[in-house]
């Protein structure tokens, strides 16, 4: 797990020394505390050279590009390790953040080619795919988490690519004669002839969802859309690709099992996830929260690895409202584990909401955010690698919208349309659109709170990449309902966990989204994944994985409501501190930046505790984004970091 940044000359102008690499790298040397690396490059001439990381000027002109990496050493601890790695020839060049879990399959296999390790990485497998298999052909045998760059001198191209579900970053931009690219935005302010803008023509898709589809808040900044890659070549300029596309599977109904045989078969599948993901050279543990997926993850995980070594991390809540303390207490009591429990606290949040905000790069969108933040930091006093329970949602449909799409008219759920949309009529008649019905179920502010908040927006804007996207899939309303969230909320979702926990510098994995474990879900009988609810059966959703977990911690643990994540925003919000925060700071940002409605975020302000939930999210929103703009936009705050 580490952090990668770089950048090519497209008009072949020579890089004149490493004073635009290195504070780029700096920036976010919290991705990698153990080693740095750079190195010049140039397609043309098919050469290279390492450079000291101190290394400020005498650099051979004709070098066109140049590539940096921070280390956070996971396998091998030695400088065996150290990247950017090169080929045995000196020809090709890859930079890895990262883990690929089946790496050390492959290495009989290449050893018998011809290939020498020096290493015992995963960084060297890699780079020795490429060698014998191309890019695609190395692509499409890695399962793991991944950002890659590799220049290859002797093929005069660069490519960038990043894994199937984007669970690692990859930022690049395109301008001034310059591809730059990197795991963190931030590193772009170093980059001559470059400052961050807001992007307006994303607002009001952000506004209305919480996060943009494959983009940023930011001008000319794009993220890498997951399963694809860059390739870059002075005759071609740049192109997309993409190697891998969760609309290719296809759940077959046809062939029906008992349950048990499904669940044996899953729990198989999901263990040798885990198992794969135990591999590291330093001490790991659990991110539990108390739900299911991470209880599975915690269960297996500690029956995996070495007795009595195994421990968990958790934050709870002063407030039983939001806290699943006691369910945290049963797995850690059940399976004889260790467990840290770190308390979050109204001082806390507000200590540590700027720099929150800085880490992630944006708003942020989802208020827990510093509760992973604060779990992050203080698990660092104890492991460095963490496995978690995310993408359970997305693969095996654990929301509760997956029940309501599939079961969309209810009379319970017609009434709650109603209610909802009672004072706008366009908005319930969406929900007899299938598509729409999928797809505002993920807002988090409705439009006419978003028109309210931001006088220019426009709700079709909001939703025309989105919709074009759903009318892409193929297969039952669940299924393109799992294939949509995997697709638009689960990566905000993985980078929240990714620039939180790399804070820390803690690496962050996900077993439920193995590929093997993801093309196995989709040979699970739909009707195995969520069944109707009805007398004395209820929370559906996930129904495998829950009966996988009534296995272990029983019917009340497993089939419990869904708590998920919460936050007593409102009495953060109150707190004396933030308010004032609020009345000194918000109110007034807002005022002179203009794009919201002041006369509203103020009322809202001075009536915290009289505001209904939905006004609630939309004020969190719009403050989120308020900090966010100060820190990242006005020039007096650009150069400062944590």
């Amino acid at each position: 797990m580490c952090g990668i940044a770089g950048y090519i000359h497209t008009d072949q102008k020579p890089i004149k020394d490493t004073g635009n690499i290195l504070p780029m790298l700096k920036i976010q040397k919290h991705r990698g505390p153990d080693d740095s690396g750079i190195r010049a490059f140039s397609l043309n001439r098919g050469e290279s050279l390492e450079l000291g990381i101190d290394q400020v000027s005498g650099i051979d002109s004709a070098f066109e590009g140049v590539l940096g990496f921070n280390r956070l050493s996971i396998l091998d601890l030695s400088a065996n390790g150290h990247q950017p790695m090169v080929s045995p020839d000196n020809k090709v060049i890859l930079a890895f953040n990262g883990e690929i879990y089946n790496a050390f399959s492959y290495k009989t296999e290449l050893e018998a080619w011809g290939y020498r390790f020096k290493s015992s990485t995963d960084t060297e497998v890699i780079l020795a795919l490429y060698l014998k298999y191309g890019l695609e052909g190395m692509l499409n045998r890695l399962n793991g988490m991944f950002a890659i760059v590799i220049a290859d001198l002797s093929r005069k191209e660069l490519y960038i690519a990043r894994d199937r579900f984007g669970i690692k970053p990859m930022y690049f931009i395109n301008t001034n004669n310059t591809l730059a690219f990197s795991s963190e935005l931030k590193s772009f302010k170093h980059l001559e002839e470059f400052s961050f803008e807001l992007n307006n023509q994303k607002l009001d898709e952000y506004l209305l969802f919480r996060n943009n589809l494959n983009g940023t808040l930011y001008k000319h900044i794009e993220s890498l859309k997951p399963g694809h890659y860059l390739i870059y070549s002075r005759s071609k300029g740049l192109g997309l690709k993409q190697f891998f596309e969760i609309n290719d599977y296809h759940r077959e109904n046809t062939t029906k099992q008992a349950i048990g045989q499904t669940k044996s078969q899953l729990e198989k599948c999901l263990e040798d996830s885990v198992q794969s993901q135990l591999m590291s050279d330093v001490k790991l543990g659990c991110q539990l929260s108390g739900g299911i997926d991470s209880s599975l993850v915690t269960w297996l995980a500690n029956r995996n690895a070495n007795k009595g070594h195994f421990e968990s991390v958790s934050i709870v809540f002063d407030d039983q409202r939001f806290s699943e303390e006691k369910y945290i207490d049963i797995v850690r009591d059940q399976l004889g584990i260790t467990s840290h429990k770190f308390l979050l606290e109204g001082d806390y949040y507000f200590d540590h909401f700027v720099n929150a905000t800085w880490h992630l790069e944006g708003p942020l969108n989802h208020p827990n955010t510093i509760g992973i933040y604060k779990l992050s930091q203080r698990a660092k006093e104890y492991v460095t690698v963490l496995l978690s329970g995310e993408g359970a949602d997305e693969v095996f449909g654990g929301y509760s919208r997956f029940y309501d799409i599939s079961f969309p008219f209810r009379t319970r759920k017609l009434f709650s349309e109603v209610k909802k949309y009672r004072r706008q009529l366009s908005g319930f008649l969406n929900y007899f659109n299938q598509d729409m019905r999928a797809i505002l179920p993920t807002s988090f502010m409705n439009p006419t709170l978003a028109t309210s908040v931001f006088k220019d927006f426009n709700f079709t804007n909001a939703v025309t990449d989105r919709r074009a996207l759903y009318h892409q899939l193929n297969g039952s309303v669940f299924d393109k309902q799992v294939k949509y969230e995997i697709k638009t909320y689960l990566p905000d979702l993985l980078i929240r966990q990714d620039k939180m926990s790399m804070a820390h510098s803690i690496e962050n994995r996900v077993p439920f989204l193995d590929n093997d474990l993801v093309e196995h879900s989709f040979t699970i009988p739909e009707d195995q994944l969520l069944i109707k609810a009805g007398g004395s059966i209820k929370n559906t959703q996930k129904y495998l994985l829950k009966k996988m977990g009534e296995d272990v911690f029983g019917n009340g643990f497993a089939f419990r409501d869904k708590m998920g994540f919460g936050i007593p925003v409102r009495e953060f919000f109150m707190d004396k501190r933030f308010n004032q925060y609020l009345n000194d700071q918000i109110k007034s940002g807002i005022k002179n930046r203009g794009l919201f409605n002041y006369e509203l975020i103020n009322k809202w302000i001075s009536n915290i505790n009289q505001l209904r939930y939905d006004e609630l999210e939309a004020l969190w929103v719009v403050v989120a984004f308020e900090t966010w703009a100060v820190k990242y936009f006005d020039h007096e705050n650009r150069n400062t970091s944590y």
